[in-house]
């Protein structure tokens, strides 16, 4: 494939915001209303607004955004944006970082379908975090394989959907879907 249809292949981009986490028109909010499809994980925070305390849905990493259309397309916005930025592969000379479609769908549709999901960082995801190896049967992450997220005393099951080097959310399952894979050796 030539460098000119590679150019209008539309994939996920992974992308930096540089601006700061207060700005009045961060770059989720520009590519939005230039209609590009993007999806930044959310979460709320208590924020202080003129001496009230007010509750405001801001992006977990204020730097990451995924922006899904073509590098042609994107390429005009980055040029015109300093503050708008790809995040590129480890390794490869100026290669923007993508994701599958099927991983970003799915992912998208995990933290969409939960109530409250937990995202973290890839550094935060400790070897005592991940708990037995599971497949999910039926709903909306059907076939899906992964780790249950280990937390002492914890009373709902939660399954860790990951964006390799990315971020990582940790999403309710019901425990009626979930299936223990019985190759995995228990070290009890």
């Amino acid at each position: 494939m030539d460098n000119s249809e590679n150019r209008q292949t539309v994939h996920w981009f992974a992308m930096r915001d540089l601006t700061r986490s207060n700005a009045k028109n961060p770059a989720y909010k520009l590519l939005e209303s230039l209609r590009f499809e993007l999806f930044t994980p959310m979460v709320r925070k208590v924020v202080t607004r003129q001496g009230r305390r007010i509750t405001k849905e801001v992006p977990f990493m204020h730097d990451l955004l995924f922006v899904h259309d073509s590098r042609e397309n994107l390429d005009s916005v980055v040029d015109r944006t300093p503050t708008l930025q790809y995040r590129y592969v480890r390794g490869g000379f100026c290669k923007p970082m993508t994701v599958p479609d099927d991983d970003m769908n799915r992912f998208i549709a995990a933290v969409t379908d939960s109530p409250a999901p937990r995202f973290f960082r890839p550094d935060e995801i400790t070897p005592d975090m991940l708990g037995r190896k599971i497949r999910i049967l039926g709903g909306n992450l059907d076939g899906y394989e992964g780790r249950l997220l280990s937390v002492r005393g914890a009373r709902r099951k939660r399954v860790l959907v990951e964006l390799p080097n990315l971020m990582t959310a940790a999403v309710e399952v019901n425990a009626d879907l979930i299936r223990i894979d019985d190759d995995e050796d228990d070290k009890s």
